[in-house]
């Protein structure tokens, strides 16, 4: 399995993830509150998941590379 660095994109959508869900915990984003917690565990499996490449994922779901 080959690991590499997440993109640029997919880092700031796992940051802003996490933020949401600190906002939301500190009762700053009240409408969110009950999901704190998950927007924070969302956050860092999108950051987990950006280190896979598109071979190793395919790979992971079953399917064959081509």
């Amino acid at each position: 399995m080959k690991l590499r660095m997440p993109k640029v994109v997919t880092f700031w959508i796992a940051v802003a993830l996490a933020v949401l869900g600190l906002l939301a915990s500190q009762g700053i984003l009240s409408g969110l509150a009950s999901y704190a917690f998950w927007l924070v565990v969302a956050g860092f499996v999108v950051l987990d998941l950006g280190k896979f490449d598109e071979r190793s994922v395919a790979l992971w779901l079953g399917r064959a590379a081509e």
